[in-house]
């Protein structure tokens, strides 16, 4: 997993309008491909604004023709990340050139169908695939090439870059600086384009036509140490081994193109499941509702069945409603009664002295007998619930 410090790139993005999708695309980013860092600089436009972006700088592994090369990047985040796509560069070091091809061009600017078709609402562009896809791409038609230190010296056969000098095999010198964040210097420091619109791709440079592998030596009509047959087997092998090498280069990029395909249909299957659990608690949650519902229903058919049979019956006196079965009990609720009576006499009491209705003598005298009474009724209600057997 990359060093990264975490919160100062949190502080990095806070201006961005994403921040948190941002934040979660370039950690998964720099941790796929540690060769790159993020770095926090200003980025000057064509119309001389300049605005602080987030990027991501380093190189990123391509294989080429069987070897593994560095290749030198720049990716600027949009401050609208992910809506808008990032603005990539081929950064040559001082020992590289550039090669212009159809997908780079001579200032470094990277152009790509991934880039010009960027799609977020769907989920289908990140920083991720994108750097997948400058891999796949770049390991066709690289986009640098190593200026040759000394021209008397031959390069290795296996190193030849298309357009002469050669590319240093992998791993280069460290690249770029690993000391932490910052520090290194912003690129370009005037674009191709303003912000924020993005370019469609540029006129196609014309197929490459220069240096290659030099072709067979003109046939000597079958005399002399070479023959006609020497020349065909010799023509055999050229083209034997330029289709291995082609289709090596083939399959090196539809493996890279089938591990992206694994990688999605994982998260695709990760999702489905998490789909699938959330259906089946959403099931489970409607069909115990539908259960609720049926029984509301019924309790409330009920209710308005009684209501209805009381609207139709005559009115009933309460005093007479209230009958008891036995004598025992018909005592007991009289005593509560009375005794509920003399609390509520007690309260007026109480209210008429604090009104000034009555003085306190009289309020004393009608307490203390109202009190006496009280404790009577109280006492003989706790005698009829010991005789009927209930809950002193």
């Amino acid at each position: 997993m990359a060093n990264i410090d975490e919160s100062r790139l949190r502080q990095w993005l806070s201006k961005y309008h994403n921040p948190d999708v941002t934040f979660r695309d370039v950690l998964n980013a720099v941790n796929h491909y540690q060769g790159l860092l993020p770095f926090h600089e200003y980025y000057t436009f064509t119309d001389g604004s300049t605005m602080e972006l987030v990027n991501l700088t380093g190189t990123i592994p391509v294989i080429y023709k069987g070897n593994t090369y560095n290749i030198p990047i720049c990716i600027w985040l949009m401050d609208t990340h992910p809506k808008n796509a990032p603005i990539c560069y081929v950064k040559p070091t001082a020992d590289m050139s550039i090669k212009p091809s159809m997908f780079v061009d001579q200032n470094g600017k990277i152009y790509l169908p991934y880039l010009h078709d960027w799609k977020t609402h769907d989920g289908t562009s990140d920083l991720l695939g994108l750097i997948q896809v400058m891999i796949v791409t770049f390991g066709d038609q690289p986009p640098v090439f190593a200026r040759p230190k000394d021209t008397d010296m031959p390069y290795p056969s296996n190193s030849f870059m298309p357009g002469g000098g050669y590319m240093p095999p992998y791993p280069p010198t460290s690249y770029p600086p690993t000391s932490g964040f910052g520090g290194y210097p912003p690129y370009p420091q005037s674009s191709n384009l303003p912000y924020p619109s993005y370019n469609p791709y540029p006129t196609p440079y014309p197929p490459y036509t220069g240096g290659g592998y030099p072709g067979p030596s003109p046939a000597v009509g079958g005399t002399g140490t070479i023959k006609d047959e020497h020349i065909r087997e010799s023509l055999l092998t050229a083209i034997e081994e330029k289709l291995m090498r082609r289709m090596k280069e083939l399959f090196q990029q539809n493996q890279a193109e089938l591990e992206t395909l694994q990688r999605t249909q994982e998260e695709l299957k990760q999702g489905k499941m998490k789909l699938n659990t959330i259906l089946s608690r959403l099931e489970k949650e409607k069909s115990d509702l539908d259960k609720n519902i049926t029984l509301l229903k019924d309790k409330e058919q009920e209710l308005d069945k009684a209501i209805e049979r009381l609207s139709n019956e005559e009115e009933i006196d309460v005093d007479d409603a209230v009958t008891t079965t036995a004598p025992l009990y018909k005592q007991l609720l009289n005593a509560f009664a009375e005794e509920a009576a003399l609390e509520d006499a007690i309260y007026y009491m109480g209210e008429a002295l604090r009104c000034g209705v009555i003085d306190l003598d009289v309020f004393l005298r009608q307490v203390r007998t109202l009190s006496r009474k009280q404790f009577m009724l109280r006492a003989l209600m706790q005698k009829c619930r010991q005789k009927a057997g209930l809950a002193v």
